[in-house]
């Protein structure tokens, strides 16, 4: 089995950023990087205050902070993740820029070193064939916020080795995740699952079946989710529910997946949830 003590990690945003936080916290040398200086100095920003937050509540010590920001180092050069034994790509969720960056890798890489992505909703099987690697190419899907979520998706393709699976296991433990295993579908698990129960709470919103109100207040209690499925929506953000959902849908062709016509309006008209203010909700004044 691959044994992995140092990681990269290429993408510094919302994703990027709690992934390498987990690594660092974790013990491991680890490098991010990004296209340009902003989106590192943003995402390192976004590291400190996520950290700063564990020690008020007295859940890390200063001394391990300290640490854990020790360990992470930012470029943008990519040839500065060539020692890595691991690569998590947390990019733009674009299947060419993923491509070409998984080709520059895997030429740059030692031969035993894995490459991830974290991809949502894309074929790990189409990265990995950009690849002469397929054997150590496998999805790595964390869950947002990534400090905070136990989950994560072990995607294997039908190139994926045993050893790259064990080994990613052993990673996604020793950070301090549960790990479990998913097939290269769209959706995975989770979205497989939880895309069309999303879709369905937006249908019988429009419809004006239930108010947004009722139809989160019966999710949580009535079913014990910790929020309601608008509520969930705008957290995600609408426009990537809406990008998984029509990946999905193209597919396999299951009219559960389609994106009803209100989420496309919303999404057209940039009510994209808590990012941009607006969605189901109101958050201008939160």
């Amino acid at each position: 089995m691959p044994d992995i003590k140092s990681v990269g990690v290429c993408g510094f945003g919302l994703m990027g950023s709690g992934i390498a936080q987990v690594a660092a916290s974790a013990g491991y040398d680890v490098v991010v990087y990004e296209v340009a200086a902003a989106p590192l100095d943003k995402g390192l920003a976004g590291v400190k205050k996520s950290l700063e937050k564990f020690v008020e509540k007295q859940s890390l010590s200063a001394a391990d902070r300290d640490a854990t920001l020790t360990r992470l180092k930012t470029t943008t050069n990519l040839d500065d993740l060539k020692a890595c034994d691991l690569v998590i790509e947390a990019a733009v969720e674009n299947i060419q820029i993923k491509k070409e960056l998984f080709k520059k890798l895997d030429g740059m890489l030692t031969p035993h070193a894995i490459i991830c992505s974290n991809t949502s909703s894309l074929s790990i099987t189409e990265l990995a064939a950009a690849t002469n690697r397929g054997d150590r190419v496998a999805g790595l899907h964390f869950f947002n916020p990534v400090p905070l979520m136990k989950l994560v998706e072990v995607v294997k393709t039908i190139l994926t080795s045993q050893a790259t699976i064990d080994a990613l296991y052993a990673y996604a433990k020793k950070v301090g995740k549960r790990p479990i295993l998913a097939q290269d579908t769209p959706g995975f698990i989770v979205n497989r699952l939880l895309v069309p129960y999303l879709m369905y709470a937006i249908r019988m919103y429009e419809s004006g079946l239930a108010s947004r109100e009722d139809i989160d207040e019966g999710m949580k209690l009535g079913c014990g989710h910790p929020m309601g499925p608008l509520t969930l929506l705008d957290f995600v953000g609408l426009d990537t529910t809406y990008y998984i959902a029509e990946i999905m849908f193209d597919e396999f062709k299951d009219p559960l997946f389609a994106p009803p016509p209100l989420l496309k309006r919303m999404v057209l008209a940039g009510r994209l949830g808590k990012k941009s203010g607006k969605g189901f909700y109101d958050y201008a004044s939160a």
